[in-house]
């Protein structure tokens, strides 16, 4: 068996292919494994985001009693971030939140800043950068991620 690495150009793309080999005995070879290594590497780190994930709602079960998903844990965020714990939100109030905490998650990586807080202390933010254009997916991936660097760095994770 042979490992071979080549790289393609496609226009102005660039494909790294790994590909397995072996020899059929006959004095060919026949290809047993071809990838594209782009393609493992970004599996690699949606694997590592999906297990980091799991273990973020595994504490979040340790502390709440149930799992939540993405826009409840927002929502915790936006309220974290108020610093006003209340019986009650209005449905408004609770949308407002999740921004709150989209905004606030968004500006660990530039795209957006606080700009302070209105009379009633809920803070608003100027955008500074447009958002990259994503698919649904990259987008619930891309807000994962930076939820789990805001937890890590408040050291819940």
């Amino acid at each position: 068996m042979r490992f071979y690495y080549r790289r393609e150009i496609y226009g102005a793309k660039i494909i790294t292919w790994l590909e397995l080999l072996y020899f059929n005995g006959q004095g060919g070879e026949h290809c047993i494994l071809n990838f594209e290594l782009a393609y493992l590497c970004f599996m690699q780190a949606q694997d590592d985001l999906q297990t980091r994930w799991w273990n973020l709602e595994a504490k979040m079960v340790d502390r709440f009693g149930k799992k939540p998903d993405l826009e409840t844990i927002l929502f915790l965020i936006g309220i974290q971030e108020l610093g006003d714990i209340r019986a009650k939100f209005t449905k408004e109030q609770k949308q407002d939140l999740i921004h709150i905490a989209v905004c606030a998650l968004l500006s660990q990586s530039g795209y957006y800043q606080c700009e302070g807080a209105d009379i009633d202390g809920w803070p608003h933010f100027k955008q500074l950068k447009s958002m990259p254009v994503m698919n649904i997916i990259q987008q619930e991936n891309f807000l994962k991620d930076h939820v789990l660097l805001y937890f890590g760095q408040k050291e819940f994770v």
